[in-house]
């Protein structure tokens, strides 16, 4: 049963992330590699396979099933390294096992790029009231009002990205053809970087979402950020503005968010909520101002291969003993949701 390399998907999410090119990259790197589908059919569950096999690498998804916290890992013939195709790992995870040395990567930054796209489509989607107009034409049958409803542009706008990770900088390149004034709100972002990528440092929260037309939530989850959009940053948004968040859920008030988003001062777009699914009583549904997707900003069906790229990299760098590219640490486990 003993193999380099044990990948555990279903056959869609091996078609999607590690399509055959990509497939037949991970078996030249050296040792045989086996797949084992899911739904989970085998008499031992997974993490007694992986005692019984003496696998030191999986390659993981959403539907792998969770590992057994007291799973032994990190010595020889034990499990090292979880390569996992996608974001989260909580669900399958468990805490104690990095702590006990099991080696984690994710997506990592692969993603960031097809997040910063919904995280445009969002914000064009609250500028030209997407939202007002699906419900209108589809469930009232209207037709435009010039009047009523006033529809605005991207162009030469300013925007603020509160956080200037990975996904802020994709959307700051995204944002170029616009002609926007860029500007941002993040700890230890070096001069030479916001340089390369046009973009302005101002000197607290209250500036960036006071002084911009479109705000762009993309920080960090921690316990400092943690609800830290409150109300009187979402009030000081412009009257008209846009406020989108792509980033956490949980880093904004969402029952402020909701007080602010019903007096229609500004117009909302959200991939990501406090809790999820968002609740069918929430009442951000059904508000003509707020664009809601699900939780979808993530790799698109057809650019889930990105992933898998990143995965076949890192696959290289553990078999060949070089440092991981967006190792999860403690810090960033506790941070995700």
């Amino acid at each position: 049963m003993s193999s380099s390399i044990l990948c555990v998907l279903n056959d869609e999410e091996r078609e999607d992330f590690l399509p055959s090119d990509l497939w037949s990259a991970i078996e030249r790197l050296g040792g045989p590699v086996v797949h084992l589908r899911t739904p989970w059919a085998q008499e031992l569950s997974l993490s007694e396979y992986l005692i019984a096999s003496g696998t030191e690498t999986l390659i993981s998804g959403w539907s792998t099933p969770p590992l057994a916290a007291d799973l032994p890992v990190g010595a020889e013939g034990q499990l090292k390294y979880v390569c996992h195709l996608t974001g989260t790992v909580k669900k399958f995870i468990p805490r104690t096992l990095i702590e006990r040395g099991l080696r984690v990567t994710n997506w990592g930054t692969s993603a960031s790029r097809t997040v910063a796209e919904c995280g445009l489509l969002l914000i064009l989607s609250a500028l030209r009231r997407s939202s007002y107009w699906a419900i209108a034409m589809h469930r009232d049958g209207l037709w435009k009002d010039r009047y009523a409803v006033t529809t605005e542009s991207l162009f030469g706008r300013s925007v603020g990205l509160h956080g200037f990770g990975a996904v802020a900088r994709e959307l700051a390149l995204l944002l170029r053809p616009f002609g926007c004034q860029l500007s941002t709100y993040s700890l230890g972002v070096s001069d030479d970087i916001l340089s390369q990528y046009g973009v302005k440092m101002v000197s607290s929260p209250e500036a960036l979402f006071s002084e911009n037309d479109i705000v762009v939530e993309a920080t960090a989850l921690n316990p400092q950020t943690y609800r830290s959009v409150n109300e009187k940053l979402l009030r000081s948004i412009r009257p008209g503005g846009v406020f989108v968040n792509i980033g956490r859920g949980a880093v904004v008030d969402e029952e402020a968010l909701v007080r602010v988003a019903a007096e229609s001062r500004i117009h909302v777009g959200l991939d990501v909520y406090d809790v999820e699914p968002l609740p069918v009583e929430s009442p951000l549904r059904g508000m003509p101002n707020v664009t809601l997707l699900p939780h979808i900003a993530g790799p698109t069906k057809d650019r889930r291969r990105d992933c898998g790229e990143f995965a076949l990299e890192n696959l290289s760098c553990f078999l060949n003993h070089k440092a991981l590219k967006s190792e999860l640490t403690l810090e960033l486990y506790d941070s995700i949701t």
